[in-house]
């Protein structure tokens, strides 16, 4: 016979999103455990740039846009946090630069999107007179436009360190294929079986009830999606194609660049990081990366040495070692729409599948899931013992940065 758990919340997918969420539901009461396929976090969350934004790239033409408004409080929210004083204990979790930049080439179109973007937020946004420039632009043999953004920007593998902390009897590893959502009369969601990975386990499976099913698995959300045959939810991806510097003479760099093309997008998207040995790592995203896609690795590495020699004359990267990655962003496929604004939420029988289409989102969306479970009177109950869990479940280990 097949043993049974019941549990409030079951989530599936230990990235950014499911771990804020476990982190959140437990701390109002709620019974909530999380399964992982793979590494925590080794999807979107560790490729983040890290970067808390409060919506600046995407008004570089003036304009507020629906992605400016829905991440504008965003900073803040995260600030909270990190102090300790937020929905969710960030404290100890690392963070890289208090403040980002936007810098604009000495060209006139450059110029004039960096001021319309700086004039159409909510946030304080600071033009820089030289003396104010930090050491990456104090040398600078380009006449360019330099602003402080309130925009902050945090190590996601510590992030996940923090998030993870308090939760490892509540995180368990399991095989994205040995898992089969169980319905009941009416058609709704009650239950999973999903096979014991543990070799000495008392039995070969395990059938966990729950109120809820989340799934927050970012490109996993696909297969989930099928496995528990949801009808309206569906994904959609969006590749990168990002690409790391290694020099330790690279000055500290969290800025965004922005060209003289008619893209709205900044040219390269800059954040500082480093490895196990202490190196020095820029992370490079933006237009660079987007239009990546479409070139190998090798013309990849050679457009981002054409870019940043561009962009920073005046850094030597002659020492510099080059690598790329492809990485996924995943969302929810909206019709008419090829990128959401927001966090989208789709409930079906039981299960929501999420996405926080934005490492910075993040708290909002776990503010929706919190309003989903009220209006649908799905409150806490009774915790149980996880241990119990720990028989048939391993624990997922952490996942760790491309240059380490």
């Amino acid at each position: 016979m097949t043993p049974t758990y019941s549990t409030d919340i079951v989530i599936f997918g230990g990235g950014i999103a499911g771990l804020w969420l476990l982190n959140r539901l437990r701390n109002q009461g709620f019974d909530a455990i999380l399964f992982e396929s793979n590494q925590i976090g080794s999807g979107q969350t560790i490729a983040s740039q890290g970067i808390i934004h409060g919506g600046l790239k995407y008004a570089l033409n003036g304009a507020l846009t629906g992605a400016t408004e829905a991440i504008a409080d965003m900073p803040s929210r995260w600030r909270n946090c990190l102090a300790g004083s937020g929905d969710v204990d960030l404290q100890g979790t690392a963070i890289l630069s208090n403040h980002y930049y936007l810098w604009s080439a000495a060209g006139l179109r450059s110029k004039l999107k960096t001021f319309l973007g700086s004039k159409s937020l909510r946030g304080k946004v600071n033009p820089l007179q030289n003396k104010e420039f930090s050491s990456l632009f104090r040398n600078s043999t380009v006449q360019g436009n330099l602003y402080e953004l309130p925009d902050f920007v945090i190590n996601t593998d510590s992030l996940l360190q923090v998030l993870a902390r308090n939760q490892f009897d509540h995180l368990f590893k399991y095989e994205k294929d040995a898992i089969e959502f169980n319905r009941n009369q009416l058609g709704d969601i009650e239950s999973v079986s999903i096979i014991s990975n543990l070799p000495n386990s008392t039995s070969s499976e395990i059938q966990i009830e729950a109120q809820q099913f989340i799934f927050c698995a970012g490109g996993g959300n696909e297969k989930l999606i099928s496995q528990a045959n949801l009808k309206t939810p569906n994904t959609q991806r969006r590749p990168l194609k990002m690409v790391w510097i290694r020099n330790n003479d690279l000055p500290p760099a969290y800025v965004h660049c922005i060209g003289d093309s008619f893209s709205l997008t900044p040219r390269l998207t800059v954040t500082t990081h480093y490895n196990d040995e202490n190196d020095v790592v820029w992370y490079l995203g933006g237009e660079l990366a987007e239009k990546g896609v479409e070139r190998s690795n090798e013309e990849q590495i050679q457009a981002a040495k054409n870019q940043t020699a561009e962009s920073f004359p005046w850094v030597d990267f002659s020492n510099a070692s080059w690598n790329c990655i492809s990485i996924d962003r995943c969302e929810a496929k909206i019709e008419n729409r090829f990128r959401p604004d927001d966090t989208c939420l789709i409930a079906e029988d039981n299960a929501i599948a999420v996405w926080p289409t934005k490492l910075t989102l993040t708290p909002s969306l776990a503010d929706k899931i919190v309003e989903h479970l009220a209006n649908n009177s799905i409150a806490a109950r009774p915790t149980n013992d996880n241990s119990t869990l720990r028989q048939y479940f391993g624990e997922p280990k952490i996942a760790v940065p491309y240059w380490n």
